[in-house]
């Protein structure tokens, strides 16, 4: 009852509301990352969602399109822009979503969505990531987010998808709050940004 009907409703509505409580800031954030991205104000990506259906994530665009001389694109530590670093220091960069939440492709608490490319890699577990809605914040996030390992991130995952309810969501937006007042798992040990998942070994 929870998963299939009340809390889709719910992420709607809180969405719908927050979308117009921000409005404000939203504006302010695109006009700023305008003119820094010469016009680009918003990063889309193919991404999977429930039951692998592929959806376009939205989200504030953090970085710039710097390639090197054979033309492949900078790492994502060399093309961060100091605004963009801001931006996801306090997780703003997310606030888009709320339009990917109104429009039934994520919700707010659930596994992040991930790369296409990453389908064919997974495992039978954690391929079970897909059963539910991907959310913009869920419980490998207030567990570590970008600071730990894949196979972690993956066991926390399929871990909520078998533990989904209303109190513990209420437990992971909580969670959500205090990591990001603290700044915490922005980062991976290695780079700005989560090392590509490369399969398992």
């Amino acid at each position: 009852m929870y998963r299939k009907f009340t809390k889709p409703w719910v992420d709607r509505i809180l969405a719908a509301f927050l979308i117009g409580l921000l409005t404000p800031l939203i504006i302010l954030l695109s006009i700023a990352l305008a003119w820094i991205n010469r016009g680009e104000i918003f990063f889309r990506q193919p991404r999977p969602g429930l039951n692998g259906r592929i959806f376009l994530i939205l989200k504030f665009k953090t970085m710039n399109d710097k390639r090197d001389i054979n033309g492949q694109l900078l790492s994502d530590e060399q093309r961060i822009t100091p605004v963009g670093r801001f931006i996801r220091k306090l997780s703003l960069d997310e606030i888009p979503q709320l339009i990917n939440v109104l429009r039934g492709e994520m919700s707010f608490i659930g596994p992040r969505p991930l790369l296409v490319d990453y389908l064919p890699k997974y495992n039978s577990m954690q391929a079970r990531r897909h059963e539910i809605r991907p959310g913009i914040t869920g419980w490998a996030q207030v567990n570590g987010r970008n600071a730990i390992s894949w196979e972690q991130k993956f066991t926390l995952d399929v871990w909520y998808v078998d533990h989904e309810s209303f109190l513990l969501d209420l437990k992971i937006v909580f969670l959500t709050i205090i990591q990001v007042v603290r700044s915490e798992g922005i980062n991976s040990a290695t780079s700005a940004t989560m090392e590509p998942f490369n399969g398992n070994k």
